[in-house]
């Protein structure tokens, strides 16, 4: 089960509200983010929280929950907490940070799910992934570099690849207008996707519904 969520982004002023900081933002809008305590340490910030207050925390905002309104029932192998990381090493070191949390709590590379920007992807997708090709996104490189393995779980949010621009000019500028209300309409889905898969058994079940999920549109 995942114990691990990172968040990939860029650390300055300058790229919060980048196209590159997507995950970043996802997080930012999360129904429990004013909850997380944040704490300097693994080269970034690392915060957490115990799965049952999460859990009854997303029963109550009705994002998880049966259908009588209670909270779903956490398997018994499942932690008891789960940590949250936004690296502060720059995008292309993202794996720097994500070990030294890894090998502090002993989480394993199938125990870390990433959040991060997709190029690949048009905007308004989420798509949940196990493992697999890396797209040429630098954290993803940093990240199967350091556990050794490109087995671990992503969650990706698509940007669309621009044609006729300099992928890195775009990446490092700040959504328009309008995909900024598609960011909107998009998070309050992909954070039930997140709930479904921190408190799963076997992930693997939500990879056919949310493989290339089309939540918004321009």
């Amino acid at each position: 089960m995942i114990k691990l969520v990172a968040f990939l982004g860029n650390y300055g002023r300058e790229y919060e509200k980048t196209r590159h900081n997507v995950a970043w933002l996802f997080e930012q809008s999360l129904s429990f983010s004013s909850k997380l305590s944040w704490q300097s340490k693994f080269k970034g910030n690392y915060a957490c929280m115990e799965l049952s207050d999460l859990v009854n925390g997303w029963a109550e905002k009705g994002i998880l929950a049966k259908k009588d309104g209670s909270p779903v029932i956490i398997p018994e192998e499942a932690p008891s907490r789960i940590y949250f990381l936004k690296p502060e090493t720059y995008m292309n070191l993202s794996g720097e940070s994500i070990i030294e949390i890894a090998n502090f709590f002993k989480i394993k590379s199938e125990e870390t799910l990433v959040v991060h920007d997709e190029l690949e992807l048009p905007i308004g997708t989420v798509s949940f992934k196990w493992s697999g090709g890396l797209g040429g996104h630098n954290g993803l490189r940093s990240t199967k570099a350091v556990f050794n393995s490109p087995d671990f779980w992503r969650l990706r949010f698509g940007l669309s690849k621009p044609e006729g621009k300099d992928i890195a000019s775009y990446v490092l500028s700040p959504f328009s207008e309008d995909e900024r209300i598609i960011l909107s309409q998009i998070f309050p889905q992909a954070e039930v996707l997140l709930a479904k898969a921190l408190v799963s058994k076997d992930p693997s079940k939500l990879l056919q519904e949310w493989s290339k999920k089309k939540c918004a549109a321009l």
